[in-house]
């Protein structure tokens, strides 16, 4: 078989390289039959630049001008050609199965889509309620991930290429399409549009190297935020914030409100910073006797923490329920005030239990939160640095994607999980 003339690659931050470079943690080889994919790559290094490299992320306009360029091992033409051509991504192919690694052909963006090079994809509970089976639409086989994080790598017909240049940093949300013709969208509640679709449901998500959206529902990303800390912001943020505001308090109120989020996690630990930093006090619930999820809750400004079954020193004005579980309903009725409200802020709940009428009475209310809408998104993303919201993350390779949904759903995780490919 023929080998490439020149194989060339560097010893740098491997998330940097694109990963058809890589090979079980090993820098892998490309060549002049690659080019037009090493034109893309902000990689390459030659000798005499290393430690400059380490630092910045130059791009090639020409191969050649690469002096003295390190050669590391040989690869050939025929690997290199379908490296170019292919991505990695983890499928599920049916419900309540392990996802797979697969290589696929990288997917071409239609019109008015973008294709992006994936950096980073936070691994949200919804991902787990699709491979756990819990939804019932998903499109199969389906490459889960809607916390998505890249750069845009080639653009469809009819996308302003002013908004979205190549190169450019975009965000990829749960929200991937709405039909824009009815009620809910011409009132301006796209998340409840009639006949919508859902990145990593029945769109192809971001457990792979590369993914295409519509360029409509993409976001430019605060630049403050490295790709895997502003990953969880796309939908633990997203749908956290859509809940805060679902407890009706803004900011610039004259009176502290007392919140309480059951379930300590990725969504939980960003809208707690952002609760606090609009002047709220948050009391946190987390699994009986799980302390680290309580002192992790405390560090972050929370100003009391136990289980979800006991009751808080004070009666509360709002609670917000991040964990699934249909049984916590009750349980926050009863710690809210007269007038207070609770906030379902999941995409799916386990059987939510019968409970006498008094806890209900009072004028106290149930609501759930549905999706997230564009405005959602524009306004969240804006104010995330100006609440110095830190995002708490655990790294997973691309192909540990079952460990960290593993991780998830057996609640070992301490803030977000992101996968890197």
């Amino acid at each position: 078989m023929a080998m490439c003339r020149s194989a060339l690659i560097l010893p740098v931050d491997f998330r940097l390289v694109p990963s058809h470079f890589l090979r079980r943690g090993t820098i892998r080889t490309c060549c002049l039959h690659c080019y037009s994919f090493i034109e893309q790559c902000p990689s390459f290094i030659s000798r005499d630049s290393i430690s400059a490299a380490l630092q910045t992320r130059p791009r090639l306009k020409s191969l050649r001008r690469c002096g003295n360029p390190i050669p590391l091992a040989m690869a050939t033409k025929a690997e290199c050609e379908e490296a170019g051509r292919t991505m990695r991504a983890m499928v599920l192919e049916s419900p309540k199965t392990p996802l797979k690694s697969v290589r696929m052909n990288i997917p071409e963006p239609a019109e008015g889509h973008v294709r992006v090079r994936v950096s980073a994809c936070a691994v949200c509970r919804t991902d787990l309620h699709v491979v756990d089976g819990d939804l019932d639409k998903p499109k199969l086989p389906i490459i889960p991930g809607h916390e998505i994080v890249g750069v845009v790598d080639k653009v469809g017909k009819g996308v302003d290429s002013n908004l979205f240049s190549i190169g450019k940093r975009v965000g990829i949300p749960w929200l991937g399409r709405t039909c824009g013709k009815c009620t809910y969208c011409l009132e301006g509640a796209e998340n409840l549009c009639d006949d919508p679709a859902f990145t990593g449901y029945q769109i192809d998500g971001g457990y792979a190297e590369y993914a295409v959206a519509h360029a409509a529902y993409c976001f430019p990303l605060p630049e403050i935020y490295s790709d895997i800390e502003v990953a969880p912001l796309l939908c633990a943020g997203l749908i956290g914030y859509r809940s805060l505001r679902k407890t009706g308090f803004k900011p610039g109120l004259d009176k502290k409100k007392r919140i309480g989020i059951y379930g300590f996690g990725a969504a939980a630990h960003i809208i707690a910073q952002v609760a606090i930093h609009e002047g709220h006090q948050i009391y946190a619930f987390t699994r009986a006797g799980d302390k680290e999820a309580q002192a992790f809750a405390l560090r972050l400004g929370a100003i009391w923490a136990g289980d979800s079954m006991s009751l808080p020193p004070h009666e509360l004005d709002a609670a917000i329920l991040f964990a699934p579980v249909g049984l916590l309903v009750p349980a926050a009725l009863k710690a809210v005030r007269k007038g207070g409200i609770v906030v379902a802020g999941g995409i799916h709940m386990s059987q939510i239990p019968a409970f006498p009428y008094s806890i209900l009475w009072g004028e106290r209310q149930v609501v759930s939160v549905a999706n997230l809408t564009r405005q959602d998104a524009l306004e969240f993303l804006e104010l995330a640095p100006k609440a110095c919201v830190k995002t708490e993350t655990v790294v997973f390779p691309l192909d540990k994607a079952n460990e960290a949904l593993a991780s998830l759903r057996e609640g070992r995780l301490e803030g977000a999980a992101v996968l890197v490919p």
